[in-house]
């Protein structure tokens, strides 16, 4: 369904709500022609929350170029509202929209830490990196009320499992304790995005995650106690915020952090519609520049799902763009190899 554009949601990433890919029935709204005194304001939109009964809660795939194998996704949906999020898409096998369903419909796992213990106390578990938040943010704003990932991260603490995070709020400095703990055993990583450092952009684009300002600090904040951070330099968006690059990285390596690393933006299914009537609204004399670029990386299209290729995308422009990461993570000092937790 369409949100007028008179009828903006204040907080919000998506600009509608279109069906996912697997209703048999779509709906889309009409502006009839009468005049209503409230229609051009912000409208707030509150977030709903659904309980998740699955009976596990370590994921596992076999994908050859991702660095890890296992990962939990507490949240499913996310409150952030990062229009460039690949995990849109994935909201339709619930039945929701990828637009400001994904937003603000969110599914969470009320017995994660149970489900983690009884499964990491099978004979048959084999030991290896758990990643946290690979798909939805684990310290969305949602958290500070639900503490799912704070228990799942006193679970790993007291096995001694390792742990990666990957997150855009400062949220993460909560459980400092606890990340220090597991740092001093070499069992935790922690990796913050940062896409761009101006507020006004951030607020577009992620409008609910935490400000540059405040993701730099938690990076010095966690270097400071010890725990090894990573900055993920990503997306990078072609004719948007790639200029940024060698800042973003600049900026980061003086918060603290000792490694980085970047991905393109990717577009698949909905969210290539979604992320094209964004750039329409809040950037229309840039975006036809900005979607031809990343179809160049693509190989003309606006995502390609090919390993290896996916991650970083092909061609010139993408080529380019690699070529100035090396040199500025080289320039800059960022350990080139990452580091192996104790397994």
């Amino acid at each position: 369904m369409l949100i007028p554009t008179n009828r903006l949601l204040t907080g919000r990433g998506s600009l509608k709500n279109p069906a996912n890919r697997f209703d048999s029935q779509t709906y889309e709204s009409v502006e009839d022609s009468f005049e209503h005194p409230q229609t051009k304001e912000c409208l707030p939109l509150e977030t709903k929350l659904h309980l998740d009964a699955s009976r596990s809660i370590i994921n596992r795939h076999e994908s050859k170029d991702l660095p890890f194998q296992q990962s939990i996704n507490p949240y499913r949906g996310c409150e952030h509202g990062c229009i460039y999020c690949y995990a849109r898409p994935s909201h339709a096998y619930l039945g929701f929209s990828p637009g400001i369903d994904f937003e603000s419909q969110i599914v969470y796992k009320k017995d994660a830490a149970r489900l983690l213990e009884a499964e990491l106390g099978k004979p048959t578990y084999r030991c290896q990196n758990i990643v946290l938040g690979s798909n939805t943010d684990v310290y969305q704003p949602i958290e500070r009320t639900l503490l799912l990932t704070r228990s799942i991260l006193e679970v790993l603490s007291a096995w001694n499992h390792p742990v990666s995070l990957i997150t855009k709020s400062d949220l993460v400095l909560r459980d400092l304790d606890v990340l220090s703990s597991l740092a001093e055993r070499n069992l935790v990583m922690v990796c913050i995005s940062l896409t761009t450092l101006s507020g006004a952009l951030a607020r577009k684009l992620e409008p609910r995650a935490s400000t540059p300002k405040k993701r730099l600090s938690a990076i010095s904040a966690l270097a400071s106690a010890g725990i090894k951070t990573t900055v993920l330099t990503s997306p990078m968006i072609p004719g948007l915020n790639d200029h940024e690059l060698e800042a973003l990285m600049e900026a980061a390596k003086e918060a603290g952090a000792q490694h980085a690393h970047y991905s393109t933006i990717r577009l698949p299914y909905e969210l290539k519609d979604l992320f094209t009537d964004w750039l329409k609204q809040h950037l229309p004399d840039r975006a036809e520049k900005v979607l031809h670029l990343i179809q160049s990386i693509h190989r003309n299209k606006m995502y390609d799902h090919a390993p290896f290729d996916r991650m970083k995308g092909t061609g010139i422009y993408a080529d380019l763009l690699r070529q100035r990461f090396q040199l500025a993570q080289k320039r800059l000092g960022f350990g080139l190899e990452q580091w192996p937790l104790d397994t």
